[in-house]
């Protein structure tokens, strides 16, 4: 499995398997196979994942579609804002298939196993990097005003986009080389990292565990408590209207990201010690992969919450909004109204007068 761990559900309890490579003459790469944890995972997964990827298409479709219809999309917060739909949106897009995955086999083919699972991966890093770069340009709009309406032009903001997607597509490239498709007597098709020698794979593991949990949390939180932080500072020495209701927003922001966020990547740092210690083959139903099913599940929602905290929070969304709902609503009121005159014209008696 992955960092992602993305699991096919084994169809019945069976030991410890060898399995030794065709390919390469190294020693056999033993691999549990998780029964109960993985019948847990088919249980639970896929409707989370279909539930999610419902929830998250429509919030950030909607969000889309206000920003290029209403809002005038060359400026700085809404090309940020822009960047982190389509980012939530390519993670999106690749639930349907490890949910399905996760309740059956790897039905897509090999190819399809390399291209979602590197979709899946850039929009889940470049999603938290664009969070943290939007709360940079909060903290400078807010706290270095000066300096940030001379600095903050497009040139910034594509300039800071460009790097996240490099970021992202690079952390992405292991994942696209090492994962691929293999039969398993007991699981059926899989997809996931497969090849390569067990020190290898081994190795690349370790690394996406580590990526994970240094590159995008433990750096990206420091980021957002420390921009907060001084975002609060500052708004306590102004006379600004509504900051009382501001830095509520700001708890809220900060408290969702580490309360979605803390608990995946303590599992992640488990799971990292844990295949450190060469016990890929113990304790395969332990807590750590029920914790990690359900600590992926609440990590993936936030991609969900993204579109609220950032947009619909906002007056100018908030109006959008509320005139695209009028919009629909008064046509659909016509449409009724005119159906209903052609029924009643159509179906009322005629009268004639000699």
């Amino acid at each position: 499995m992955s960092g992602n761990d993305q699991g096919a559900v084994v169809n019945s309890s069976t030991p410890n398997l060898a399995i030794t490579s065709t390919i390469y003459d190294e020693e056999p790469i033993y691999l549990c196979q998780k029964s109960e944890s993985l019948k847990f995972g088919a249980t639970v997964v896929p409707f989370f994942y279909y539930t999610v990827f419902a929830i998250s298409l429509l919030g950030n479709g909607l969000i889309l579609y206000l920003l290029l219809r209403f809002e005038n999309i060359k400026t700085v917060t809404n090309l940020f804002i822009f960047n982190l739909v389509v980012s939530d949106l390519l993670f999106t897009v690749s639930l349907p298939f490890w949910g399905y995955y996760h309740s059956d086999q790897w039905i897509f083919g090999d190819g399809l196993c390399k291209v979602v699972s590197s979709v899946f991966y850039t929009g889940f890093y470049s999603s938290i990097l664009f969070l943290t770069i939007m709360t940079v340009d909060r903290y400078m709009a807010v706290v270095h005003a000066i300096y940030a309406a001379r600095t903050r032009k497009l040139l910034y903001v594509y300039a800071a986009s460009s790097t996240i997607w490099i970021v992202s597509l690079f952390s992405t490239v292991p994942k696209f080389f090492l994962y691929g498709t293999r039969d398993d007597a007991f699981a059926g098709i899989l997809c996931e990292e497969t090849g390569y020698g067990l020190d290898k794979i081994k190795h690349w593991k370790e690394v996406g565990y580590y990526q994970q949990l240094i590159m995008f949390f433990l750096i990206p939180l420091a980021v957002i408590l420390y921009c907060y932080a001084m975002i609060v500072v500052k708004l306590q020495h102004t006379k600004m209207h509504n900051k009382d209701k501001a830095m509520k927003l700001i708890f809220v922001i900060v408290f969702a990201f580490f309360l979605c966020w803390t608990p995946y990547n303590i599992v992640i740092f488990m799971k990292a010690k844990q295949l450190a210690r060469d016990t890929l083959d113990e304790d395969c139903d332990s807590s750590i992969e029920y914790a990690f099913y359900i600590c992926r599940n609440i990590a993936y929602f936030h991609c969900c919450i993204n579109p609220f905290f950032y947009t619909f929070v906002g007056t100018k969304f908030r109006t959008h909004l509320s005139s695209f709902v009028g919009k629909w609503i008064m046509c659909g009121s016509r449409y009724r109204h005119s159906s209903w005159s052609s029924r009643t014209s159509e179906y009322s008696p005629q009268t004639t007068y000699e």
